[in-house]
């Protein structure tokens, strides 16, 4: 087994969907959720001896570090999927204001919770000789990381050495390791009365951004998906609820909004994330990457053909 993974929220729909995908090719997936109920599957998988299930909160830093020891007990861990979410509508002016707060650090909290952990561990499991990395401190790399010549000014890339650090070209991937934030349409483009999950997710982005530019240059990628409408248990439930003309009226609004005319798939999303932890996506960094049917290109106007 050549790497592990940490997925979080990954007990059902689009996360189980990117637990069986790493699984199906070979890694070991370190699965956190909240309710032990939804990791019951595992058992009867046939990837069962390689998935760890952690029951806890993932906003918890205790409960994302003994995800990140589970996963690397197993197999050098390689990847981080932040994927947990919780769905709750709200309006401003009839929320308390700690109550919104609330709502948004929901999704907001686990993504940067799990970010710190993987990034300690990739860090950590780099410089595990001694000293800062990202400070400068002499990390064992047969260099001092804070010299080696200055990258903004036309100084030497290679940071003075990376023979103390294990190589580069020693690592299975060439990287330290990859994360994917799990973000959503929102961050660009409000649902009424979805204020608070969109104000997260245009913060999963925003943060996203900012710790490639910072931990790019150690070798660690920080990237995020943007989904659209997907098919999960969740709208199955919504759309079993509703009447036969509700429905109706529903599938004509996602055909309206998504160009390709349909729900995604848990598995279509999985694929991506798959792709962006791999080898292949080895400069894809900083990247927001849209799974939504092509509804982030669509513009509306009334006027239209």
């Amino acid at each position: 087994m050549t790497a592990s993974y940490v997925v979080t929220g990954g007990g059902r729909g689009v996360g189980r969907a990117i637990v069986e995908r790493l699984a199906g090719d070979g890694g070991a997936v370190a699965i956190v959720e909240r309710d032990r109920g939804t990791l019951a599957w595992i058992d009867d998988h046939p990837a069962a001896g390689r998935l760890v299930p952690i029951v806890g909160d993932a906003s918890d830093e205790e409960v994302a570090d003994r995800a990140a020891a589970a996963a690397a007990a197993v197999a050098p861990l390689r990847g981080w999927v932040n994927n947990a979410a919780i769905f709750r509508d709200a309006w401003l002016h009839e929320t308390p204001t700690r109550d919104v707060l609330g709502l948004i650090g929901h999704n907001l909290d686990p993504v940067v919770a799990g970010c710190a952990a993987a990034i300690r561990h990739f860090l950590g499991r780099a410089g595990a000789s001694g000293g800062d990395p990202v400070r400068g401190g002499d990390a064992g790399r047969g260099g001092d990381a804070g010299r080696g010549g200055d990258p903004r000014q036309g100084g030497d890339v290679g940071w003075g050495g990376d023979a103390g650090w294990g190589g580069r070209q020693a690592m299975a991937y060439g990287e330290r390791g990859a994360i994917v934030n799990v973000s959503s349409h929102q961050a660009q483009r409000a649902v009424r009365g979805a204020f608070a999950y969109a104000t997260a997710k245009a913060a999963i982005e925003g943060l996203t951004r900012a710790l490639a530019v910072d931990y790019g240059p150690f070798d660690v990628r920080v990237n995020a998906v943007a989904l659209g409408s997907i098919a999960t248990e969740r709208s199955d439930a919504h759309l079993a609820a509703l009447a036969d003309d509700e429905r109706d009226r529903f599938d004509r609004e996602i055909r309206r909004l998504q160009p390709l005319g349909r729900l995604g798939r848990p598995g279509e999303v999985a694929d991506v994330v798959a792709f962006l932890l791999s080898a292949q996506a080895a400069f894809v960094h900083g990247a927001i990457i849209p799974i939504d049917g092509g509804r982030s290109a669509l513009g509306r106007d009334p006027e239209e053909a």
